[in-house]
């Protein structure tokens, strides 16, 4: 059961006045609560703001805003045939300063800062709460507002750097030093360590495990960036082993059942997620994620929309690169994390005789419910071969836009009807399948590739079909930074952290340029970073001059 429950309510009712140098334009300020200021130094007001912070994780995870910053415009997914702002996968001019995703992660975790800079300063006014509560909960919010930060520090670069509560509007506001923002972060994890508990009685709260796998994430991180420090490969590797050797978290033997939907995504290897839940007075608009890979199937033959296969928004597709070498047929011989993340069989639901094919080999097929309406074999299956099949076969030749295999993993067969689009599963974003890649790119990072392989082939022993476990496991020489680059695609595809892992190795453009053809305007020093919103320019004093866009926008 989901314990720790949030709602965009909270949020309103925490502060009578929350306004940062990212709120909306002054003059269009207005009061969302009739709620004093005060509220918040009361044991309930102080648990809605923690919970609020919490409540700002939805703005990302388990958003289009979110997906599209960090999925789209990559070496292995570029965009299907439907859904808005493909131009953010393409590059072009209309990436700009007023793209709605950019402009909408910007202030959503401005607000959720601000509410933690509220409960932060607030805390020792609370009264009506034991000390060691109110620790832990200080401890959790300085977590998310370090998450927050790292977040903004990776899209935007030099980004204002607010620790205290603002309590009345303003326009003055400035850029703070890469560097600088990233010390912020730090120091708000790692003095949050010592008040966090390992285990929690409400789940989804953040936890000492969580915080150690952050840290290491984002030393990992620093340490190609403009603040990297010669011990962050060290430091990475130190905190991902802690999380590793230190906690209850275990690799769950089946890959597949770590995306179980239900009581399954409360499980040992989930270090920590954003909730979601099936109530809607609290869900908001929902996990989105499940609508966004799923391929046109429904006006295919045989076959009609079902809420176990998912509703098809067919915006995300992933690219040659990503079917035929980091999934290279090869690879999918012992690794099963090809067949538990993708769809290849489509059963008919819809039957009849139907002529309206993809499949070239033939002019017609009739089906009945059950039987095989499409196959994906996952190579260039021969013409004659397919002829003979009852069925349509969609070969690697026949992806389109429209037409490409489905990743699963986010599916929401639990959702009421066919047309429902608020998900109610938890958005992974901590898992310990990350935290040994973590591990294992730290140590190779800093000369120890014998302790990096271990890492490496645990994983993939894991992700292997039984029997094929020794097969998985690679050598010495075989661990190299390319190889990290595909096994972590091949564990964490469409978790966001593609844009992220491939700007912080340094790759973006070349690799962007050489395996999605539809991003071909992507430009070095500039696309490296996201630009600025237009409005938090236009509402600071000074404008440009005073808050400068970043280079090429």
């Amino acid at each position: 059961m989901k314990t720790l429950k949030y709602s965009k309510l909270t949020l309103a009712a925490t502060l009578l006045i929350l306004a940062t140098s990212s709120c909306k334009d002054l003059l269009d300020e207005k009061v969302v609560s009739q709620v004093g200021a005060d509220y918040i130094t009361t044991s309930a007001g102080f648990e809605a703001g923690v919970k609020a912070v919490y409540s700002s994780l939805r703005d990302f995870y388990g958003r289009e805003n979110g997906m599209d910053v960090t999925v789209f415009g990559t070496d292995t997914y570029t965009f299907g045939s439907d859904g808005s702002y493909k131009y953010m996968n393409q590059y072009t001019t209309q990436l700009d300063s007023r793209t709605q995703p950019i402009v909408d992660i910007w202030n959503a975790f401005y607000v959720g800062i601000n509410t933690a800079n509220a409960v932060i300063d607030q805390a020792p006014n609370v009264a009506g709460l034991d000390e060691a509560t109110k620790k832990r909960r200080v401890a959790e919010v300085k977590f998310l507002r370090a998450h927050h930060y790292f977040v903004l520090v990776q899209l935007y670069g030099a980004v204002p750097l607010v620790l205290n509560q603002i309590k009345v509007a303003t326009k003055e506001s400035s850029r703070t030093p890469v560097k600088e923002v990233y010390a912020a972060i730090v120091q708000d994890l790692e003095s949050a360590l010592p008040d966090l508990t390992a285990t929690t009685t409400e789940y989804g709260r953040v936890t000492k495990g969580a915080c150690e796998h952050l840290l290491a994430r984002v030393y990992l991180t620093k340490a190609t960036s403009e603040a990297a420090a010669a011990d962050d490969y060290n430091k990475a590797a130190t905190y991902a082993q802690n999380v590793i050797k230190n906690y209850t978290y275990r690799l769950l033997p089946d890959y597949a059942s770590v995306f179980q939907q239900g009581a399954g995504e409360i499980n040992d290897e989930v270090i920590f997620a954003t909730q979601y839940t099936s109530d809607p007075t609290t869900n908001g608009v929902g996990n989105e994620t499940h609508l966004y890979y799923v391929m046109e199937y429904d006006t295919q033959a045989g076959m009609k929309r079902d809420v176990t296969i998912g509703r098809p928004f067919r915006r995300f597709r992933p690219t040659t690169y990503m079917l035929e070498t980091v999934f290279a047929i090869p690879q999918r011989v012992n690794d099963s994390r090809y067949q538990k993340s993708y769809r290849t069989v489509y059963y008919c639901n819809n039957p009849g005789t139907f002529t309206n094919v993809f499949d070239t080999s033939k002019k017609s097929v009739t089906l009945k419910v059950g039987d095989t309406a499409i196959y994906l074999p996952g190579y260039e299956m021969p013409l004659e071969q397919r002829a003979k099949k009852p069925y349509q076969v969609l070969v690697p030749s026949l992806y389109r836009p429209n037409l490409f295999p489905t990743l699963t993993k986010f599916l929401d067969p639990l959702r009421p009807d066919l047309q429902y689009q608020p998900g109610s599963r938890d958005f992974l974003m901590f898992r310990l399948g990350e935290t040994y890649l973590i591990a294992a790119e730290a140590l190779l990072k800093s000369g120890k590739s014998a302790d990096a392989l271990t890492y490496i082939n645990t994983l993939r022993r894991r992700a292997a079909f039984p029997g094929k476990e020794t097969a998985m496991q690679i050598t010495a020489a075989q661990l190299t930074m390319d190889f990290i680059m595909e096994e972590r695609e091949r564990e964490l595809q469409g978790e966001m952290f593609r844009w992220f892992d491939l700007k912080r190795w340094g790759v973006l453009i070349e690799r962007v340029k050489k395996y999605n053809p539809d991003a071909q305007a992507i430009t070095a020093g500039k696309h490296e970073l996201r630009p600025i919103p237009q409005d938090q320019i236009d509402r600071t004093a000074g404008g440009i001059s005073a808050f400068p866009q970043n280079p090429g926008y």
